[in-house]
């Protein structure tokens, strides 16, 4: 199959997928506790991952529901990733390792009342949990009460990132009755614009607008969820009609569904070429540059990305707006090997997973710009749980992924740790380089926002030197939805929110 287009699906089998979702455009009763459609019509939304842990906000399942408007922290974020407030309306810095965070008047969706013990519970609660949330992977909160508006957490290093730490969805408030039973149970017990009702499963679920909100109100009475796992019949129901609003549309299917109901825009994810630096033929530097030098990322966004794709800029693209004008040259990049030198290496494994339907296509692409380097390539690929293990522990030479470097605490400072320093969590090129840990530590810990973003650029600069990663492209986000009919739908770099209370039909 040519590696410039893929494959499309035959019509009337893209329409026969649809008929999972039929059931979502019949209404639901209020008998269910999930509202009426009488002061509005319902949110149908298809979803594309399942709840992996029965709705647990301590693992990704928090995201999904957040992105429902289900869950909230002490804190959110604005457009820009700096810390907004929410269920807390300010905060301050007591000293270099505590800060004091003020309540604002709130109930929880069981009718009980927001006072710092319950806030303090739910934060020791995810502190507690195992496996931590990833969020706090490296921290650990002590949570005090002063008085019943106040809420006061210190960590054992300074943390000047804490403010943003805690608008993760991990770190969600929830209410005493939500820990019952010794697990833990968002529905009903949160304070987000939607009440989560009903989970089925790994089949949908459903949600009734909270009347006790203590913001502004959803417009919609409620949201009826499907979890489709397959990205051509999530497009091909909404273009059915069968949902209101479809995320993450696969490539594939955008130009299909037309400008009026494909929306595209930057994202904080990355697809990179991760080069292991610890064994093997990019061990060397010479051949880590040789390989950089091999990869046109314009080829790779027109080819498989059907120009839906922003080139290679660095580790951090345009979803993450302030990175371009603070950028700087990568520094003590090493001379590429030669062809005759390239030629004599040993075959190298590339792996990539199939969980990113993109993803095997620009492994194939790559295969090819590395081969016409006259590299010898062998690919592996797999689902990303079959992979992760041995990504990490350094078995592929090379490994293509798509990450979000705003994904836990919104400031790419934990993305640049946790991937590239000697002791990062996620560290797959097996890099451990004296100059890049300090300037990544010299970045984290800056209070100052614009210093920080300075400082982490110039660890960018650092981790690209060592071509330890070579940046392919970044992915633009495809949301479905009709814009002449659907209103409201949030449009996030950080995939932190979807549906929000202005998300609305008419």
């Amino acid at each position: 199959m040519p590696t410039s287009r893929r494959r499309r699906p035959a019509l009337p089998q893209a329409l026969a997928a649809a008929a999972l979702l039929v059931p979502l455009a019949t209404a639901c009763s209020s008998s269910d506790g999930s509202g009426g459609s009488a002061d509005g019509q319902r949110l149908r939304v298809a979803m594309a991952f399942p709840p992996a842990q029965a709705m647990s906000p301590y693992g990704d399942d928090a995201v999904t529901l957040s992105r429902l408007a289900v869950v909230e922290g002490l804190t959110a974020l604005d457009r820009n990733g700096d810390a907004k407030p929410a269920l807390a309306t300010s905060w301050k810095r007591d000293n270099d390792r505590t800060w004091s965070f003020t309540l604002r008047d709130a109930v929880f969706q069981d009718g009980q009342k927001l006072e710092a013990p319950a806030a303090a519970r739910s934060l020791r609660a995810a502190d507690e949990a195992s496996p931590r949330p990833r969020v706090l992977s490296d921290t650990r909160l002590l949570v005090t009460t002063p008085d019943a508006r106040t809420v006061r957490i210190s960590t054992k290093t300074p943390d000047p990132l804490l403010p943003q730490r805690l608008a993760n969805p991990s770190l969600a408030v929830l209410s005493e009755a939500a820990y019952e039973g010794g697990g833990v149970n968002p529905a009903g017990h949160a304070t987000g614009p939607f009440t989560l009702t009903k989970v089925d499963g790994a089949v949908g679920a459903t949600l009734r607008r909270n009347d006790t909100y203590w913001g502004k109100k959803a417009q919609a009475p409620g949201v009826d969820v499907k979890f489709v796992a397959d990205g051509t019949a999530r497009a091909n129901a909404l273009r059915t009609g069968s949902v209101d609003v479809a995320e993450y549309v696969p490539i594939s299917q955008a130009s299909l569904l037309g400008d009026g109901l494909v929306h595209e825009f930057p994202s904080a994810r990355t697809n990179g070429l991760s080069l292991n630096t610890g064994r093997g033929v990019f061990a060397d530097p010479a051949m880590r540059a040789a390989a950089r030098e091999a990869i046109d990322s314009a080829a790779l966004v027109k080819g498989v990305y059907e120009g839906r794709a922003d080139t290679a800029q660095g580790l951090l693209g345009p979803g993450v707006p302030w990175a371009a004008a603070a950028r700087t040259a990568p520094t003590d990049r090493a001379e590429a090997a030669g062809e005759e030198q390239v030629a004599k290496t040993e075959q190298i494994v590339l792996a990539t997973y199939t969980n990113r339907p993109e993803l095997p296509e620009v492994a194939t692409v790559v295969q090819q710009q590395l081969t016409a380097r006259g590299f010898t390539v062998k690919q592996v690929v797999r689902d990303y749980a079959q992979l992760e293990a041995d990504a990490l522990a350094g078995r592929y030479d090379a490994f293509i992924q798509a990450r979000n470097t705003l994904l836990d605490t919104a400031d790419p400072a934990s993305y640049l740790a946790s991937d590239f320093t000697c002791d990062g969590s996620f560290n797959i090129s097996q890099l451990c380089d004296e100059r890049v840990d300090a300037a990544v530590d010299e970045a984290a810990g800056l209070a100052a926002t614009d210093a920080r973003h300075r400082a982490e650029m110039a660890a960018e600069a650092r981790v690209l030197g060592t071509d330890a990663l070579v940046p392919l492209l970044h992915e633009r986000f495809v949301q479905g939805y009709d814009d002449g009919r659907v209103r409201g739908v949030s449009l996030d770099p950080m995939e932190r929110t979807l549906i929000t209370a202005d998300t609305r039909v008419g």
